[in-house]
């Protein structure tokens, strides 16, 4: 299974959206694109999409911007893999008739395991997993 750099851009977008959740402050998207690298006219086009699956909003006016729709622990990652590619695993193998129904029940298998994991890891999660590394001290 291969992603796309669109699924990354927008879970990085996210991500930076989901870092400024607590402040209820709309983030221009020229921060967001500096912040990540991406290029402004893409990540445009791509926060459209999270606010058309209800991901983001977007603020209008001098201080408008765009903001989580929900709360990062309500975000996962099946949500923004579906956003930018739709099914998060799919193959003609599964409505096929002619392949067998021992390999089709491993692709249905395999599909329902990338689904579970995408599913499992929300926004809040991965904020904390790097909060708990930033504390952590070496000797």
């Amino acid at each position: 299974m291969k992603l796309s750099v669109k699924s990354d851009y927008a879970a990085r977008a996210v991500l930076s959206l989901a870092r400024r959740h607590h402040q209820q402050v709309p983030t221009r998207l020229e921060e967001i694109a500096t912040e990540n690298g991406l290029a402004p006219g893409y990540l445009v086009q791509i926060l459209l999409e999270l606010k058309s699956h209800q991901i983001v909003r977007s603020v209008r006016g001098k201080d408008g911007g765009y903001q989580l729709a929900r709360p990062p622990a309500e975000i996962t990652l099946a949500d923004i893999l579906h956003c930018a590619h739709g099914p998060l695993f799919d193959t003609p193998a599964l409505s096929d008739p002619l392949c067998p129904q021992e390999l089709r029940e491993g692709w249905r298998r395999l599909q329902a395991a990338v689904t579970d994991e995408a599913r499992a890891i929300n926004f809040q999660q991965l904020l904390e997993a790097n909060s708990d590394r930033d504390r952590m001290f070496y000797i």
